[in-house]
């Protein structure tokens, strides 16, 4: 019995806890930020918020003609004092635990992000699982206003895009927050992040208009990305590049390479799977980086006289595809060795596994050795799968 009632006691205690909470607030006193552009201007920070208009995206609602998003923007000393002004404009407090994007000013990443991503590291209600990107070509205020007419909420439009473009051709990396601070932090270790471009009218595409047409005035496309040095931006990538280095950094799911026939024309795979291993080690006293890469593709079209029925002819697309694939990678490594000087494939961090003593005299002096670090490449392409059909159509109508 004298069980039963310490039993009920305590019941009755945590039933009393848990009736509330003096400190809570109600969802309706926020407002929920989906994503946030950050650019420089002049000596201050401006902050612009991508803000939820609740009434417009209710799957019971009607388009009222209003915006599903509604953007506020302020200027501070700091991105933390811009924030707090924001309150001064906008009729809620905006609430950034719900952030799913952050694209940073093409301005503010040349002189610099690591002060800028200080408040967002050290804020408690903050989760870092949100992405970063980098505007190109205009501010990031502009990126955010862009209107997307599959997705009523422009922030998991780019959220949605950036993903799906990393998976299916590889000329893009959906970077977290928290990756990129480890990235930044990370010792004989740089970064990159994708870069975001308007494409089209920008002035149209922030209007509804945007939405109601079969071709939309305005779009958001991700180019390539952007390299960084030492928390600064100093240079891009083109296409080609990008994709070298999702190779080499063992970022490719799938994409698609356009290789030269053995004759003449053109063939395009579709590369299914691919696995990049990279070894450092010290050859008399020099450090060197091994980098190997197994991929497996599919013929996806064909543009050029070929029987792809001989295993001759198999093996010489493969000698192509190789050809083609290392061809890509030694450019890329190029571009970033020698006119970037930044180590954003971790190979400093290859060198200190393999020798640790060896990299406490290297660490000091990373930055010119990278440029003159010797990497061997080599790739092994093979051709997998040819579709439902052998040989071309035209060749077939030739016959």
């Amino acid at each position: 019995m004298k069980r039963v009632m310490l039993y009920s006691c305590v019941l009755i205690v945590i039933t009393l806890l848990m009736t509330g909470c003096w400190s809570k607030k109600e969802l309706n006193e926020f407002a929920i930020v989906v994503a946030v552009g950050i650019d420089k201007v002049e000596e201050e920070y401006e902050v612009t918020v991508q803000i939820v208009n609740p009434s417009e995206i209710a799957s019971n609602k009607s388009n009222g003609g209003r915006t599903p998003v509604v953007l506020y923007h302020a200027k501070g000393g700091s991105v933390f004092d811009a924030i707090r002004k924001l309150s001064t404009i906008t009729p809620r407090k905006p609430y950034l635990s719900h952030l799913g994007m952050m694209i940073l000013g093409e301005e503010l990443a040349e002189e610099g992000i690591a002060q800028t991503l200080d408040l967002f590291a050290r804020d408690q209600e903050i989760r870092g699982n949100f992405l970063v990107a980098v505007s190109d070509q205009a501010p990031a205020k502009d990126i955010l206003s862009i209107l997307s007419p599959l997705e009523k909420i422009p922030a998991n439009k780019m959220y949605n895009s950036l993903k799906n473009s990393s998976e299916v051709f590889a000329t893009s990396t959906p970077t977290k927050f928290d990756d990129l601070l480890k990235d930044l932090e990370g010792k004989g270790k740089n970064t990159v992040l994708t870069t975001i471009r308007i494409m089209g009218n920008p002035e149209e595409g922030a209007s509804n208009a945007n939405v109601e047409k079969t071709r939309p005035a305005a779009y958001l496309h991700y180019p390539g990305m952007a390299v960084f040095k030492n928390e600064k931006m100093v240079g891009l990538l083109n296409e080609e590049e990008s994709k070298g280095y999702s190779y080499i950094k063992d970022m490719v799911k799938s994409t698609a390479t356009i290789i030269a026939c053995p004759e003449e024309g053109t063939i395009t795979t579709e590369v299914m799977d691919s696995k990049t291993k990279v070894n450092g080690k010290m050859v008399k006293g020099k450090p060197s980086i091994e980098l190997e890469i197994h991929s497996n593709q599919n013929v996806a079209e064909v543009d050029c006289p070929i029987n792809l029925g001989k295993e001759k002819t198999i093996a010489e697309l493969d000698k192509i595809s190789s050809k083609t694939l290392k061809g890509i990678v030694t450019n890329t490594l190029d571009t970033i060795q020698n006119k970037y000087e930044a180590d954003v494939f971790g190979f400093g961090e290859a060198i200190h596994r393999a020798d640790p003593k060896a990299w406490k005299k290297l660490e000091k002096d990373w930055e010119n050795i990278f440029s003159e670090l010797e990497v061997h490449v080599k790739v092994d392409v093979k051709t997998k799968g040819l579709g439902t059909i052998v040989n071309t159509i035209t060749k077939k109508q030739k016959e």
